[in-house]
């Protein structure tokens, strides 16, 4: 299989700030629906806010984690799964497809959001709304004239209109006592230990740190977003657009280069500086705070009363002293919003995994990379996904809280993996200049250990 080279171009200047923004809401809708919303905190329920510092940790991972992964497509107008089959061949395209279906085939993200709906609602079987959901998240996904802006409007609407109500309802709930918690817990210290209380399963602490952001595969997805917004050498590359209803847009798999001389380091160090801004301020800084506060309210609603809750009951728990607390339904009105929440975190998830999936197989499948018939690759793709997860539902795998830890695990693992690639795609294809300096590489070094060691804890738990 041959790949076209980089054909040489001009760097644009960057635009305004806040005519880039937009990837990271993606990036941030697909955080809040496991890890802000369920994972850290229902670990704190259980455990206390002393193990809150692995959820900043958590998300800081994924943000020097994305940021490589935008490095690579600022630099060229490709997105890293070109860039690495440049390097590696098919191989690569073939792990980014079984490394993408098997830990997102299952259903637990919409089976956790139809159980808070239904249950805020007071009526409804949460297993037919799981399957309606699906079904009604890939016609979204179809009828969208534009794949990349059906995505990160929804996600906009959700999070301008939900995350504030929620985050209200923490702030209003917090006390004198749980916010000294909350101190002691951002540097380790809990009710009686220190960094990791006994009895916390290594696989759960990996989940919530995979879902402390996007998490697996998902992360890679950056690198399309802002390829399809238009930064950097990505400018006019194409973007996915509906087959019923969008406008064809001609799209560009492979990228270009430009020459690196004092202007054009100027405009990419422009470029980088705001790329960076953009995801501190709305992934990492977002989502730092929704994490902080939705188990700061796990901690002062249903700490130590969390035992023989099963699953995301305890969310449901937390709902009825949200209403005691202050008036009859609130409650309720928080069981919605964070079902919504978790459809729209579904929907951004499918949008993903099926734009990751269908540039792969186009890179195995199109000759020179032409990528006309990518558009029918991914609607194949995404309700070919939406199948298997209804098949797995019919096999009666209906615990969200179980299928979100068996794809967290896997997820942890496709983690290591892709973020080794990323760094080594850096540091041997950019031009030297573009490269990672020798700080962000220990990071990154430091992030892989991390993420290994606590793998290789949960595989020894497992079995032994």
């Amino acid at each position: 299989m041959e790949i076209t080279s980089l054909k040489r171009s001009v760097l644009v200047a960057p635009p305004s700030f806040w005519r880039m923004v937009g990837p990271s809401f993606i990036l941030l809708g697909l955080g809040l629906g496991i890890g802000e919303l369920i994972l850290w905190p229902y670990l704190t329920a259980n455990y206390g806010l002393g193990i809150i510092w692995g959820a900043v940790a958590g998300i800081t991972m994924q943000w020097f984690i994305n940021l490589e992964i935008s490095r690579y497509t600022l630099a060229t107008g490709e997105s890293v799964f070109v860039g690495l089959t440049r390097k590696s061949g098919k191989i690569i395209p073939i792990w980014f497809i079984v490394s993408t279906i098997i830990p997102w085939m299952w259903p637990g993200i919409t089976l956790a959001g139809a159980r808070l709906f239904t249950a805020g609602l007071g009526w409804g079987n949460s297993e037919v709304v799981g399957v309606v959901v699906l079904l009604v998240i890939g016609s979204i996904l179809s009828l969208g004239p534009v794949l990349y802006g059906t995505q990160e409007k929804l996600e906009k609407i959700i999070l301008i209109f939900g995350l504030p109500f929620v985050l209200g309802i923490s702030w209003w709930l917090a006390t004198k006592g749980g916010m000294k918690s909350l101190a002691g817990g951002l540097f380790g210290k809990g009710d009686g230990y220190w960094f990791f209380p006994v009895g916390l399963q290594a696989s759960a602490f990996l989940g919530a740190i995979v879902f402390s952001g996007a998490g697996g595969n998902l992360n890679l997805g950056q690198s399309q977003n802002i390829k399809e917004k238009g930064y950097g050498m990505g400018h006019g590359s194409g973007r996915i657009t509906s087959l019923l209803t969008g406008k064809h847009e001609e799209i560009r798999l492979t990228g270009k280069d430009f020459e690196v001389n004092s202007d054009s380091l100027k405009k990419f160090s422009r470029w980088w500086k705001l790329t960076n801004l953009e995801q501190g301020l709305i992934f990492w800084m977002t989502g730092v705070i929704a994490m902080v506060s939705l188990s700061l309210l796990a901690y002062e609603t249903i700490y130590h009363k969390a035992s023989g809750l099963i699953g995301v009951d305890f969310v449901i728990a937390e709902a009825d002293i949200i209403g005691q607390y202050t008036f009859q339904y609130a409650g309720k009105i928080f069981l919605v919003i964070l079902g919504l929440m978790l459809f729209a975190t579904q929907l951004s998830v499918l949008g993903t995994t099926g734009k990751i999936l269908a540039e792969n197989w186009a890179i195995l499948n199109i000759k020179h990379f032409e990528s006309s018939k990518l558009p029918k690759y991914f609607y194949r793709l995404l309700w070919g996904q939406i199948g298997l997860m209804l098949l797995v539902l019919a096999l009666g795998f209906k615990e969200p809280f179980q299928l979100v830890l068996i794809s967290a695990v896997l997820n942890a693992w496709t983690m290591v993996v892709y973020t080794m690639l990323v760094l080594w795609l850096n540091t041997t294809s950019l031009q030297t200049k573009l490269r990672p300096p020798v700080w962000r590489k220990v990071v990154i070094k430091v992030i892989i250990v991390f993420l290994t060691v606590f793998g290789l804890l949960t595989l020894w738990q497992a079995f032994f």
